[in-house]
């Protein structure tokens, strides 16, 4: 798994600060999903504003209808409340699953804390069954360390 490698071109991305902090989110989304094969779609969501429900805001993928994801609702809105990494094997057997595509088999999503408090999150889904592990985990914990140190 080229984690290794992405980690710095990760930082480049999100430290070039001629870009705004959108198209730097974007550029990273890019290039997980080009780099990683079972990574079929990443997003970044936020808080929206005083709202309880998560805002869409930077993405690589198809495009979804879930740009407002309220608190508690699939696996976005579950993490929002949990504050920690939820791993779905298979979409198919959560039952609080909001379904993006019929192509979406699983799906990995991780908190964003900036100053302790959970912000956002960064959304991977997958078309391969089952394909995540704890490398991944921690890779999308350092990326989400790197996201914060630009938003804050």
């Amino acid at each position: 798994m080229p984690f290794d490698k992405l980690r710095p071109q990760v930082e480049d991305i999100l430290n070039t600060k001629e870009l705004s902090v959108d198209h730097r989110l974007t550029q990273v989304c890019e290039l997980l999903m080009e780099t990683i094969p079972y990574y079929d779609w990443v997003g970044f969501y936020f808080k929206n504003g005083d709202k309880e429900e998560l805002k869409l805001r930077s993405f690589a993928g198809e495009p979804t209808d879930h740009d407002i994801i309220p608190f508690g609702k699939g696996i976005c809105g579950q993490v929002a409340v949990s504050n920690a990494n939820f791993v779905v094997p298979d979409v198919k057997a959560q039952n609080n699953y909001i379904a993006c595509s019929i192509h979406v088999k699983a799906e990995i999503v991780v908190p964003l804390f900036v100053n302790g408090e959970n912000i956002g999150q960064i959304d991977i889904d997958s078309h391969t069954a089952d394909p995540f592990s704890k490398e991944d985990e921690r890779f999308l914990e350092f990326v989400n360390e790197k996201v914060a140190e630009i938003l804050e």
